[in-house]
């Protein structure tokens, strides 16, 4: 495999120079922004939390490794693009079982494999619909999937994981959108799912702190209780 063969894949690019992609580039500040501001609750919510953290880490590498791929758009920095964003989803999904829905170790790791295996077969199934977009589309259907059960169980993370749904859900449309519009509009659609995504990013390691943070008053006024 040639790893540095170019790849030519939004409208905004019109051939294979470093700054071909502008705002595709620039626009994964974002990641960035969203990375800090979420390291700020993180230390304002103690600063304890590894696994907040371990998250708030990912989102400013999917900001990097996106900077790369619509800079130097070639097969190695792809793979610097997906794998960061790969991460995210399926560490979050598992904090989210964890946390969120209280399973235990066992039956997050069940559940998380199940996840895994079902994004991969349904990625073909969904491309008709979503095209290339389509490998996004289950983490979408389990934001709604937690969001939905959290609301209806009245856990406080509900709302915010459905927000975080809503926000993606129109981040997929801007990126779905990139290449049908770019006669009309050259520039395409795809820096918005940057924007997006980070904002989605932001909401969703926001509810891991918060949940974190409840977890530990919890556990503190139980061992208070119990002394």
């Amino acid at each position: 495999m040639n790893w540095t063969e170019p790849i030519d894949i939004y409208c905004e690019r019109t051939d294979p120079s470093f700054w071909a992609e502008p705002l595709n580039a620039i626009s994964n500040a974002a990641f960035l922004i969203a990375a800090f501001w979420a390291f700020r609750r993180w230390q304002r919510a103690g600063g304890e939390d590894g696994a907040a953290l371990f998250l708030i880490t990912l989102v400013a590498t999917i900001g990097i490794g996106s900077f790369l791929f619509h800079t130097f758009a070639n097969r190695w920095s792809v793979m610097a693009d997906v794998v960061p964003i790969s991460v995210f989803i399926y560490v979050y999904f598992g904090l989210a079982l964890r946390r969120f829905l209280g399973l235990s170790w066992g039956w997050t790791i069940a559940a998380l494999l199940g996840f895994v295996g079902f994004s991969f077969a349904a990625e073909p199934l969904l491309r008709p619909l979503f095209g290339g977009s389509a490998g996004y589309a289950p983490a979408l259907l389990a934001m709604l999937g937690v969001g939905l059960f959290l609301r209806r169980k009245g856990h406080p993370a509900g709302g915010g994981i459905l927000a975080a749904a809503g926000v993606f859900a129109l981040s997929l449309c801007l990126r779905m959108s990139d290449q049908p519009i770019c006669t009309t509009l050259p520039i395409g659609t795809h820096y918005f799912w940057h924007v997006f995504n980070a904002v989605t990013l932001a909401i969703l390691v926001a509810a891991a702190i918060r949940a974190g943070a409840r977890r530990e008053r919890v556990r503190s006024e139980t061992l208070h209780r119990s002394e």
